[in-house]
């Protein structure tokens, strides 16, 4: 008799997708995961919760493969009739797996995106899914947690090895940016209800707004000269990990210790 399948661990979410939606987070991690991706022998990378259509999971395919050629990528969905809908996408390097937080795939992972996923959870789940997800790496693994808006705008997320949370990141279209705390908005959920007075993360978003202002006079020679001098100021009271390289790109990298919630 053959036991029935564990039930998959999570909730459906509301699966709203569009095409080049996560094209930052994807960028950011071809660049700073692309090296261990590129020296494994069997690189595998899971996108957990791709939603309603599968766009996300080939075009992280696409953007890993440009960087590391022989990465497959599994998206994995907890609802059966988006696994389903999604098949006729598959192709060398690309399938599609009925799953959740388990994570079903033989292989222990080397990255792990889950990107709005854990949005529609409570603050006080989230450090469970992360240890669950976490677990499932492969040794110099990476999980990348997050959220961004509909047409992947703004975007921040949290990069997290098998020891846990490493750094937040924040990114954006920096001709849409009117100030740096716009990003509030779409703070990963561990720490979007911590944007208060008291709390790490809005410090942080004040001081980067105080950054901001006093490099308005960078502004005549484009917004991403006034966001270099702005990160370039941040610096002084953050531990800011990336470098000009990224922050060109409308990134800013931080410690996860500087940032995580008090309690």
């Amino acid at each position: 008799m053959t036991a029935r399948a564990a039930r998959p661990v999570g909730t459906v979410t509301r699966g709203t997708t569009n095409p080049n939606r996560l094209r930052r987070m994807d960028r950011w991690i071809a660049a700073v995961h692309g090296a261990v991706l590129r020296r494994a022998d069997d690189p595998v990378a899971v996108d957990l919760g791709y939603g309603a259509a599968p766009w996300t999971a080939v075009e992280l395919l696409t953007r890993l493969r440009a960087a590391a050629p022989r990465t497959r990528v599994v998206g994995i969905e907890i609802d059966p009739a988006r696994v389903a809908a999604a098949r006729p996408y598959e192709r060398e390097g690309l399938v599609f797996r009925h799953g959740g937080f388990e994570v079903p795939v033989p292989e222990r992972p080397l990255l792990i995106r889950a990107a709005n996923v854990l949005r529609q959870y409570d603050e006080t789940e989230v450090a469970a899914v992360w240890r669950q997800l976490c677990a499932r790496l492969a040794p110099g693994g990476l999980l990348v947690e997050g959220t961004c808006d509909e047409i992947g705008r703004r975007h921040v997320w949290v990069a997290l090895g098998p020891e846990g949370p490493r750094t937040v990141t924040f990114a954006t279209r920096l001709g849409s940016l009117d100030r740096p705390s716009d990003l509030a908005e779409r703070l990963p959920k561990a720490l979007i209800h911590r944007n208060v007075p008291g709390e790490p993360v809005h410090a942080f978003l004040r001081d980067f707004d105080r950054a901001w202002a006093a490099a308005a006079p960078y502004a005549s020679y484009g917004a991403r000269q006034r966001w270099l001098r702005a990160v370039r100021d941040l610096t002084a009271g953050w531990p800011v990990t990336d470098s000009p390289a990224r922050w060109r790109q409308g990134e800013v990298t931080v410690a996860w210790a500087a940032l995580a919630p008090r309690n």
